[in-house]
């Protein structure tokens, strides 16, 4: 039984990080007046030559991890979703991306996390922006075990990459000990060839609990964790597509432009087949804590699992 861990994603992230750290001095934490938000206080106490806070300037925050990367150094650019991909988003095109330097852009309470603060701080809209800028790698884990191992893979995958987490904790989706991550390459949590659901990022335990829920009505589904958005995993998408031709995206974020429009992009060009996409309206999300806003949008386990039934009817 996988037992449900009682930290955030950010917090295995920031401790994972220090841990790291602490052997190689060419690892940078970097934030904008967010270290709270982010988890980096230790961080900051422990290693504070290695730690560069600048305030209230996102814009300056990812210009500076760039030229921290350019000095051969390795800088984790640390922040609110909601800023890292508005505010600062021509740096990370240009600064990042397309002098394709080595910055880690860690997006923390991403989706709906500020839940409660509306639309305001809202990051429904992160994965359609950094999807279109070329060289960037796009990751969101999915609980701490897979954040743990990402954030010790990071620090040895070169080039830019955005990674989105969430700001509560989470519910376990692996064992402690047992994470495949392979960045590019999709995990298959449930297989299945009555239908697949494709998740990323922290729905992907709703979408897991909602191939259970279909277990237990005898319907078999492929649950995928997509964790790389960018590069997809094709081959995954379309075995699921020719193995159960029915397939449902689903994610924290609008639903035009990132997981689903990523999936869709791939089957109606390769392999057409039934799909729909799970995530938010265009519209300004509800304000009101997480549990509400998936719930009034349709994004729990139980309506995951009723919106297959109703693909398969």
């Amino acid at each position: 039984m996988v037992k449900n861990y009682q930290i955030p994603c950010r917090k295995a992230f920031t401790d994972t990080l220090l841990e790291l750290a602490q052997k190689d001095r060419d690892i940078i934490a970097l934030t904008s007046d967010a270290r709270g938000s982010v988890t980096l206080e230790q961080f900051a106490k422990e290693l504070p030559d290695q730690f560069v806070e600048v305030g209230i300037a996102e814009q300056n925050l990812v210009g500076i991890g760039a030229g921290l990367a350019v000095c051969g150094k390795k800088p984790f650019v640390c922040g609110p979703a909601c800023f890292l991909s508005a505010r600062s988003l021509e740096q990370v095109k240009v600064d990042v991306a397309y002098s394709n330097t080595n910055v880690k852009i860690i997006a923390v309470s991403g989706g709906v996390s500020y839940g409660p603060l509306g639309s305001t701080h809202h990051a429904l809209h992160d994965l359609a922006v950094m999807r279109a800028i070329p060289n960037l790698t796009i990751v969101f884990p999915c609980d701490v075990h897979q954040t743990r191992k990402l954030t010790e893979t990071l620090t040895q995958f070169p080039g830019p990459v955005y990674v989105r987490m969430g700001r509560g904790a989470v519910a376990d989706v692996y064992p402690e000990n047992d994470v495949p991550l392979t960045v590019g390459r999709a995990n298959i949590l449930l297989d299945g060839k009555d239908i697949a659901i494709i998740a990323t990022g922290e729905m992907v335990r709703p979408a897991l609990d909602a191939g259970l829920i279909l277990k237990k009505q005898g319907i078999k589904a492929r649950i995928i964790d997509m964790h790389t958005i960018k590069p997809l995993d094709q081959e995954a998408v379309l075995q699921a597509a020719c193995d159960t031709g029915n397939l449902i995206t689903v994610e924290e974020h609008s639903i035009y432009g990132g997981l689903g429009s990523a999936v869709a992009e791939v089957v109606t060009q390769n392999y057409p087949v039934r799909m729909r996409i799970l995530g938010i309206p265009d519209e300004p999300a509800i304000t009101g804590d997480p549990a509400q806003v998936f719930k009034y949008y349709q994004l729990t386990a139980e309506d995951i699992a009723a919106a297959a039934l109703a693909m398969l009817d």
